[in-house]
């Protein structure tokens, strides 16, 4: 049987995921508070971000960037900031 959870970002109750996909308290809060439609929505974002952005996951700065837009996007209902990063150059 799968797990409800009132999603934060659906604002509904929807089926939870089925386990922590992300490290630390924020990896918590996703599990708890965000569904896996949600999620679904945010790993699209999240692609169209990395290539459009030319993000590189091995630098943290891109990282940094990726987290908060991923908190924005489940959290604050904010769409995805395709202005606003430069990746650091070579």
């Amino acid at each position: 049987m799968s797990r409800t959870v009132y999603c934060q970002y659906l604002k509904k109750e929807a089926e939870g995921l089925d386990f922590q996909l992300y490290p630390g308290e924020l990896g918590t809060r996703i599990y708890e508070n965000i569904s896996k439609e949600a999620w679904g929505l945010w790993q699209q974002k999240q692609t169209m971000l990395i290539n459009e952005k030319r993000l590189n996951m091995m630098q943290p700065e891109a990282r940094t960037f990726l987290e908060e837009q991923m908190k924005a996007f489940l959290f604050e209902g904010k769409d995805v900031e395709i202005e606003g990063y430069t990746p650091p150059s070579k």
